[in-house]
């Protein structure tokens, strides 16, 4: 039977998972603050980033920071309502830990639901947020009415906008193995064509309604992470003056946030520096 009570559904854990909207992260950490065992592991299933003092903050950070227990992430082609059917999946958890990280793939592991682990729990999360953008891009696409060679390119150079990106702000080693696992390219395609991202950002091409209203119509409730995301990445790219090396995300972030229209996303593939 599901607690709904946070304190007492956490009092004595071990291993705690956070699956909450990232907007929601602090606010979770603030009432757990206090309550945890201090040699508790924890979890983060989070897509999102933050801004932090050197640019990029990962909500990985925000849980550690607030609660002071270690983290890992899991990210991966793992569309919910698929996992829950039991229809089989692969998945990735990152962790720097690898005798935690063996515990957590006992735990979780079942024939229908196989985990790898890596050591770049930072370029897993990441992962994780970005392809979230790439995502809605391609949901911009389908709307235009673009075909699947079109989102191969959107797939493509997103990927490479999302190593380029891990590669700058990652604190530790990037390499290109680690997405090659479940949660880069695999979670990037399944995110592409199915996952909410794309779908409200195919009805706002077609539309013209505000991503708000979209996901009040479509969603139950649920929120959309691409859009915020590309905002949140944004800011840490302006701060940063590398915008233009990102053309996919920044048009992503101007068609929804600055009324740009949706073709931009079109131009952006047509003269992404990738082809320079």
């Amino acid at each position: 039977v599901a607690e709904p009570d946070l304190l007492k559904a956490c009092a004595g854990a071990d291993i705690l998972l956070f699956v909450v909207p990232h907007q929601f992260i602090g606010k979770v950490c603030d009432q757990l603050k206090g309550h945890v065992k201090k040699d508790a592991v924890g979890v983060s299933l989070i897509k999102g980033v933050d801004e932090g003092p050197g640019g990029l903050r990962l909500i990985s950070d925000i849980i550690h920071e607030k609660l002071g227990i270690e983290m890992s992430v899991l990210m991966g082609a793992n569309i919910a309502s698929e996992v829950a059917e039991e229809k089989f999946c692969e998945t990735t958890i990152g962790c720097k830990n690898m005798q935690h990280g063996r515990t957590l793939k006992e735990l979780m592991q079942t024939p229908n639901f196989r985990v790898t682990v890596v050591p770049e729990a930072d370029t897993v999360e990441i992962c994780g947020a970005l392809k979230n953008i790439v995502a809605v891009g391609a949901g911009f696409c389908d709307g235009l009415g673009y075909g699947d060679n079109t989102k191969a390119a959107v797939i493509r150079l997103g990927l490479m906008e999302m190593i380029g990106f891990a590669k700058l702000f990652c604190k530790g080693p990037v390499t290109s193995s680690t997405f090659l696992e479940s949660c880069g390219v695999a979670d990037l395609i399944t995110t592409c064509y199915g996952g909410r991202n794309r779908k409200v950002a195919e009805a706002f091409a077609k539309t013209g309604k505000s991503i708000e209203q979209l996901e009040k119509e479509m969603l139950n409730g649920q929120k959309l992470q691409g859009p915020q995301t590309s905002a949140e990445l944004h800011r840490i790219l302006k701060s940063k003056n590398v915008v233009e090396k990102f053309p996919l995300f920044t048009a992503v972030y101007r068609i929804c946030y600055e009324g740009k229209p949706v073709t931009d996303v079109i131009k952006c593939l047509q003269n992404h520096p990738e082809h320079m």
